[in-house]
C-alpha cells in the first residue's frame, strides 16, 4: 500500500455560541482542516487539524513530495520524514504529522479490516467517559450568555440532564480569579456528588495560583489544571497546594515528560493526539506515566468527529486512564462525519467499531462547511471579539469585567 495523494479541505463548523478563554475566544465556530490521504488501493484515510482559527491546507499540500509512495504501515519512518526533531525547529510540523498519522492509522485499519484500537494494543473499555467542558460565553441566537454563577450552574444542569456528565471542567482565566472562585464554588455546591476541575490556561501568577489552589482544597476536585505557566511555576504551586496538578501545555513531548518524572511538577498529564504528534506517541507516553505513577487524561483541542475518533481509540486502550476525557464536542452544532455528531450516553461516547478510525465523511456536510469557511474566513484564536485591542499577558492582570453583560459577539 502506497500513498498517492493528499487532499486538504478547511471547514468552519458552528458552535452554539462564542466561547471565551484566557487567551481569547473561539469566535462561534471551529476552523478545522480535514485531511484525506489516498492510497494506491483506493482506500482513503482521514485526518484532522486545528490551527488557532486558521487554515492549514497549504501546509498539507506541501507534504506531498515527502510522502508520495510512502507505505502507511511505516509509521516510524513517517515521523522522521516530516518531523525530524532538528528540521522541525524550522517548520514546527508536529501537528501536521499528527493529522497524517491519524490518516495512516485509518488506512492500516481499513486495509486489515480492524478498528484502530486493535492496532494500538486492544480495548480495555468500549466507551470513554467525558467531563462537561464549561465555558464562559457570549450570547448567540438561541443561546444565552454564560457569565454569572447562576448562569453557569443552570447551563451545567442542562448539560448533565442531556448527556449524563458527572465530572465538570470550568475553563477559566477570563474573569478575575476571585470571581471565578465564586463560580467554581457555586458548581461544587450545586453538584455535591460530582467531581470538578478548573483550568485557567496558565494565566495566573504563582501567588494567585497558590491562593486559588488552597481555597479549593476541600472541594471534590479531580485536579487543578495549568494554574500557572511552566514546569517551574507548577512545581512552586504543587509544593504548597493539596490538590493534584495537571497540565496539557508544558508536558507535550518526551523530554518534558522526563523532566516531570525527575522533578514532579504535574500529577496528571493530559495527552492530546494533536499536540503529541499522533495517537501512538500518546500511547507511549501513557506507558511512561503508568511506570512512574503519573495520572493521564485525554485532552481536547477543539475536535470534530475525526479527531474525536482518535481520542476515543486512545482512551479505549489505556489501562491507566482513571480520569474522564475532555471534549469541546457538545459545544458544536454539527459535525462533518456520516450520521452527524456522535452521541453521549451517561456521560460517555462509544468507541467506533468500524475499521480504522471508524468514521467516514459526509460529503454534503463537508461541502456546506467548506463554503461557510470561504464566506466567513478564519479568526484570531488569541483575541476576544468582545474586547477590541485586548490581548493576554502571562501572568495576566487584565481580566474581563464580570459585571458587564455581553452582547452577541462579532462573527
Amino acid at each position: 500500500m502506497k500513498i498517492v495523494d493528499i487532499r486538504a479541505t478547511t471547514v468552519a463548523v458552528p458552535l452554539e455560541a462564542p466561547l471565551r478563554h484566557s487567551n481569547g475566544a473561539h469566535w462561534g465556530r471551529f476552523i478545522r482542516t480535514i485531511v484525506e490521504v489516498e492510497a494506491d488501493n483506493g482506500l482513503i484515510g482521514l485526518g484532522e487539524m486545528g490551527g488557532g482559527g486558521e487554515s492549514a491546507e497549504s501546509a498539507f499540500r506541501a507534504l506531498m513530495p515527502y510522502l508520495k509512495d510512502h507505505d502507511p504501515f511505516q509509521l516510524e519512518s513517517l515521523r522522521f520524514k516530516i518531523a525530524n526533531p532538528t528540521a522541525s525547529l524550522y517548520n514546527n510540523r508536529t501537528q501536521l504529522l499528527a493529522a497524517i498519522e491519524f490518516a495512516c492509522v485509518d488506512l492500516i485499519g481499513q486495509h486489515l479490516g480492524v478498528p484502530a484500537s486493535d492496532l494500538l494494543g486492544g480495548r480495555v473499555r468500549d466507551a470513554v467517559p467525558f467531563a462537561s467542558y464549561l465555558f464562559f460565553r457570549y450570547a448567540a441566537p438561541g443561546h444565552a450568555e454564560i457569565r454569572t454563577p447562576d448562569q453557569l450552574v443552570a447551563h451545567t444542569a442542562e448539560l448533565k440532564a442531556a448527556h449524563g456528565f458527572s465530572v465538570h471542567k470550568l475553563k477559566g482565566g477570563v474573569f478575575p480569579p476571585d470571581y471565578e472562585l465564586e463560580c467554581y464554588r457555586a458548581l461544587a455546591e450545586a453538584f455535591p456528588d460530582d467531581r470538578l476541575r478548573y483550568d485557567p490556561n496558565a494565566v495566573l501568577s504563582v501567588g494567585e495560583g497558590l491562593r486559588f489552589g488552597r481555597a479549593i482544597e476541600g472541594l471534590n476536585n479531580d485536579y487543578l489544571e495549568d494554574p500557572v505557566w511552566g514546569l517551574e511555576g507548577l512545581r512552586a504551586v504543587r509544593e504548597q497546594v493539596r490538590v493534584p496538578l495537571a497540565t496539557n501545555t508544558v508536558v507535550v513531548n518526551f523530554e518534558q515528560l522526563a523532566s516531570n518524572v525527575l522533578r514532579r511538577a504535574a500529577d496528571v498529564v493530559l495527552l492530546d493526539t494533536t499536540f503529541w504528534g499522533g495517537i501512538r506517541p500518546c500511547v507511549k507516553a501513557a506507558g511512561v506515566c503508568e511506570t512512574f505513577q503519573i495520572g493521564v487524561a485525554v485532552h481536547s483541542s477543539g475536535e470534530l468527529g475525526i479527531q474525536l475518533a482518535t481520542m476515543l481509540h486512545l482512551g479505549a486502550v489505556l489501562p491507566n486512564l482513571t480520569y474522564s476525557a475532555d471534549a469541546h464536542y457538545h459545544q458544536l452544532r454539527d459535525d462533518v462525519i456520516d450520521g452527524g455528531k456522535m452521541a453521549y450516553s451517561e456521560g460517555a461516547i462509544a468507541v467506533p467499531d468500524g475499521p480504522g478510525l471508524g468514521v467516514r465523511l459526509d460529503r454534503e456536510r463537508v461541502a456546506e462547511y467548506a463554503e461557510l469557511y470561504r464566506e466567513m474566513g478564519g479568526y484570531p484564536y488569541d483575541r476576544d471579539p468582545g474586547r477590541p485591542g485586548w490581548y493576554a499577558t502571562v501572568p495576566n492582570a487584565r481580566f474581563a469585567d464580570p459585571t458587564v453583560s455581553s452582547v452577541e459577539a462579532a462573527p
